[in-house]
């Protein structure tokens, strides 16, 4: 169901005819529950425990909450017999009335409900569905309801149609709300507050009210209600009877949380009265109270949504969930082998968030389909090699990926909603995948690991032609302007990106620092007998791989017995290979293929010297690379071609740079190095220190902060559908 056919019938609902306002119901329900049966009634994602909570009064298992939603005048009649019945069974409920809906709501009711130790509640204020159309209009029927509430002495609110503004709600006099669900995809506002427990909602600081008000009344609430509405159950499904609710029942006792039923007393029919189309048998609901009885007896809870508002008032700290999060990444690489990529899903996947990346298979023995530490990796395309000839080739690949992971992303949204799509490129048009999820609510961020019209000059040279790159310049800008907001790789890059693209109040840096619980140093000494160099990374032109095969040859003339490493793939390896033939290296100069992560990490702390050989004309002078830090992570020096970039980001002291082209300065400089160990190991302990200081795990608190604010974004929409 879209959000906006949704939105459309919840606004038409009101004048519909009750049977085709069933009819239509129960076509949408249907369509919706084929895509949603595997997350409700029981979603394992919106179990989370609020961060302060400290457990039920008393050592309770669970608590078990009733609460009825008064509609119209049939249920009004009803609300005497309905409180009788609870009553008899040893329950104790809330009734909510509409204050200025179809019925009048007598003060000699309402007193003999609270006489009998049940309680009231202000539901909406006349229920038609318009209550959160304007802030300016909530606030002034906020006024009324904020009279009903005081007339009443009631403390407790619910909106209609489960429609929601927690922000605007501050300005009602209220201990707590009931305008959530923790999961329930038939409402107009389908997402849940991911939680199966009450919590508090501050009041902003920024608020008038806050500071005249007592301390009980900065804040309010939220009560979610966590077991289906009778009505989606019973008139809408067709239920034959409480299964789900029994179900779903259980399941929260398991967890402990907050078991809250909403029972609408229009739709219930008691013994003696006719069946209809908009009635179910109160035996279904009498079934599940004594459920609860007998299944459970001592160990539930059972309080009136005020009492249990002020148990959760005394908490210090209140408790305060975190949604978690679903967050969508789309890279055209191979996952296990993009750190930048893998230390993004597995900082959101450590804290609990569902996190699903779309990428390539790059080994041929990788599933299609697999859960690395938390994270769904689902792999839609083969790359095993990376050696495109043509920019034609190249962008062929790219297209087709592109329209795969569209595919992709729209079929796992209908299942559940993406809250973001982190899209990482290259190529930049990887955002139009998911641009179609940005008007139902999703946050695209863009993650610009390299400047493509620059790297696509680089790769193809002249051939590009300025009419390709100004195609590309175009597809950049476009590209941005489909994204909430634009991560950069590069400090370097942000001025020249920012002008080209016009997202100056929405870019940011991040740049490619090493995750240092990933690379880290050795303990185990390295046996092989002469010393070792590596390069990792990708074997294109402004690598300069060349250079260091080149200066390695010199290298070798005084170090018979050192070997040079390098692990990797791209299109210029074939002629890397010739030239290692070429110059007689063939035994001491060995290719290895692309390997994951964390197998790089390992084999570099077999490394006595890493070599960065960056050409410094175009793409290469300002691509920042990660590597770099990741060697000094691992404890190795480095040696590292004097480019803008890493003239920006590192001192003499950490790395040793030379003359970027100069195959014979960097002879002399891996020379220098391994050639003096003292001096290799002072390098060595100073990168280390600035590595750990400068780490992805110091960023990445920064990354979450950014998820977190892109998503309250969506969250708090202006409007209520």
């Amino acid at each position: 169901m879209s959000a906006l056919f949704r939105s459309f019938y919840y606004h038409l609902k009101p004048h519909l005819p009750w049977p085709l306002r069933l009819a239509l119901r129960r076509r949408l329900a249907r369509w919706q529950l084929r895509r949603s049966a595997t997350v409700w009634p029981v979603d394992p994602n919106a179990r989370h425990t609020p961060d302060g909570w400290t457990g039920w009064p008393e050592g309770k298992r669970f608590a078990f909450v009733l609460t009825h939603d008064v509609e119209g005048p049939e249920g009004y009649a009803k609300c005497e017999r309905l409180r009788q019945l609870e009553a008899a069974h040893g329950f104790r409920s809330a009734f909510n009335f509409i204050p200025e809906g179809g019925y009048t709501v007598e003060a000699r009711l309402r007193e003999s409900l609270t006489a009998e130790g049940f309680e009231v509640g202000v539901h909406d204020l006349h229920h038609d569905g318009k209550l959160f159309s304007s802030r300016d209009g909530f606030a002034a029927k906020a006024q009324r309801i904020n009279h009903y509430l005081r007339t009443w002495e009631a403390e407790g609110y619910r909106s209609g149609f489960m429609l929601r503004r927690l922000d605007w709600l501050h300005d009602l006099e209220i201990a707590y709300d009931a305008s959530t669900f923790d999961t329930d995809p038939f409402e107009p506002q389908p997402d849940g507050a991911g939680t199966i427990f009450p919590y508090w909602i501050p009041a902003p600081a920024s608020t008038s009210a806050q500071a005249s008000a007592p301390v009980t009344r900065r804040g309010y609430v939220e009560l979610p209600y966590t077991l289906p509405q009778d009505s989606t159950l019973f008139l809408v499904l067709r239920d034959a009877g409480p299964e789900r609710w029994l179900r779903k029942l259980d399941w929260v006792a398991a967890q402990g949380g907050m078991a809250l039923v909403n029972v609408h007393p229009d739709y219930l029919r008691f013994p003696g009265e006719t069946p209809t189309a908009r009635t179910f048998d109160v035996a279904h609901y009498l079934q599940l109270l004594e459920h609860v009885r007998n299944r459970y007896s001592d160990d539930y809870w059972q309080p009136l949504p005020r009492e249990l508002a002020r148990f959760v008032t005394t908490l210090d700290p209140r408790p305060s969930p975190r949604r978690p999060k679903h967050v969508g990444m789309v890279c055209h690489s191979d996952y296990a082998g993009d750190t930048r990529v893998m230390r993004y899903a597995e900082a959101l996947a450590a804290r609990g968030d569902a996190v699903e990346v779309i990428s390539l298979r790059g080994e041929a023995d990788q599933p299609p389909q697999e859960t690395l530490r938390g994270v769904s990796v689902v792999r839609i395309q083969d790359r095993l090699a990376k050696r495109e000839r043509s920019a034609a080739a190249l962008a062929w690949a790219m297209l087709l990926f592109a329209l795969r992971a569209h595919r992709e992303l729209r079929r796992r949204h209908r299942a559940r909603r993406y809250d973001l799509v982190h899209v990482h490129t290259m190529p930049d048009f990887l955002v139009f995948c998911a641009a179609g999820l940005r008007w139902q609510g999703t946050r695209i961020l863009l993650d610009v690991h390299d400047l493509v019209p620059e790297f696509f000059a680089s790769k193809f040279g002249s051939a590009a032609g300025r009419r390709a790159v100004a195609t590309l310049l175009w597809v950049e800008r476009l590209s941005a302007r489909k994204a909430d907001h634009v991560i950069l790789a590069s400090d370097l890059w942000r001025e020249r990106y920012t002008r080209r693209t016009g997202t100056q109040q929405s870019c940011s840096v991040l740049v490619n620092q090493a995750d240092t619980t990933l690379f880290q140093p050795s303990a185990t000494p390295r046996t092989t007998p002469g010393p070792r160099v590596m390069f990792p990374g990708g074997l294109e032109w402004h690598q300069g791989v060349d250079l260091a095969i080149r200066a390695f040859g010199q290298v070798q003339q005084v170090w018979p017995t050192a070997e040079f490493h390098i692990y990797g793939d791209g299109r210029e390896r074939p002629a890397l290979q010739r030239l290692v033939a070429d110059l007689g290296l063939d035994q001491t100069v060995r290719f290895f293929p692309v390997v994951s992560a964390r197998e790089i990490a390992a084999l570099m702390n077999q490394a006595d010297l890493g070599v960065v050989p960056k050409r410094a004309d175009g793409f290469g002078n300002e691509a920042y690379s990660t590597k770099i830090m990741e060697f000094m992570a691992t404890g190795v020096p480095v040696v590292v071609a004097s480019t803008a970039v890493d003239r920006h980001y590192f001192t003499p002291d950490l790395v040793r740079f030379f003359p970027a082209g100069d195959a014979t300065a960097l002879a002399e400089a891996m020379l220098e190095l391994l050639g003096n160990p003292p001096a290799r190991q002072e390098q060595a302990a100073r990168a280390l220190a600035h590595a750990r200081a400068h780490s992805w795990n110091v960023q990445r608190d920064d990354y979450l902060h950014m998820v977190d604010a892109l998503c309250a974004s969506a969250e708090n929409p202006e409007g209520a559908a």
